[in-house]
């Protein structure tokens, strides 16, 4: 695993978008899947600035919270349409997202992993660490070879839902496509920011690879470059 540890969030995603631009733009990468939530926010604005073109890409969205309108802005699907796939250029043709409505969920996110599979698999992925160290929705306890599914999120995921909605929302199942597809991804760009995800990055890095830390699998990874601010890094100093 790749550490890149810069002194602020913003240069970490400086040096982020750089690297995810090269990706983007390298002979036969086609399929690339997209994490929703704030941390990887700033880096899809700063590529979208390099005017790229990109629009041979296929996006896939990573997951979706269950139970909320499909009209809501702040969905996977719609802040991916608009911050990623539209600011990209990437024809709406190409982009799928998952469906946040709790009786179409499930068949969704099994249907993203069908046609990400068809695709030939994801060329390029980028996450955002969960604080609890899950991936996507893969929350503590998921198998390395989990598939798509719909899963009952842990106290500290939902209590973050809350927030990203501003407590207008607090969901409690989420709608993720599993490990074994994440895992698969040929190149893995990972953020973290702030210091409430020391111990996850600690865990992530440095820990026993295992389920109660879905991102530790990554350690067995051979393409994992993880961006954070020395906010995040701070447990990675400590005695072991």
């Amino acid at each position: 695993m790749n550490l890149s540890i810069h002194p602020t969030a913003d240069l970490a995603n400086t040096a982020a978008s750089a690297l995810l631009a090269r990706w983007l733009t390298e002979p036969g990468v086609r399929n690339v899947m997209v994490a929703g939530g704030n941390s990887p926010l700033d880096l899809y604005r700063r590529v979208a600035a390099r005017r790229l073109a990109l629009a041979h890409l296929t996006v896939f969205a990573l997951d979706e919270y269950v139970g909320v309108p499909l009209e809501e802005p702040r969905t996977c699907a719609n802040l991916l349409r608009r911050c990623v796939a539209e600011a990209w250029g990437v024809p709406a043709s190409r982009f799928f997202g998952i469906s946040s409505l709790a009786r179409d969920a499930s068949a969704s996110v099994t249907e993203q992993e069908r046609r990400i599979d068809a695709a030939g698999g994801l060329d390029v992925i980028v996450l955002g660490l969960g604080q609890n160290g899950h991936l996507g929705f893969n929350e503590p306890g998921s198998a390395r070879d989990s598939g798509a599914r719909v899963l009952a999120l842990d106290p500290v995921s939902i209590e973050a839902n809350r927030k990203w909605f501003d407590g207008k929302y607090a969901p409690a199942a989420g709608a993720t496509v599993g490990l074994r597809t994440i895992l698969a991804a040929r190149r893995v760009l990972i953020l973290a920011f702030g210091p409430h995800k020391a111990a996850a990055v600690h865990a992530m890095t440095r820990g026993p690879v295992n389920d109660r830390c879905p991102a530790s699998f990554l350690q067995n990874h051979p393409c994992v470059y993880a961006f954070m601010d020395e906010a995040a890094a701070a447990a990675l100093n400590r005695q072991q």
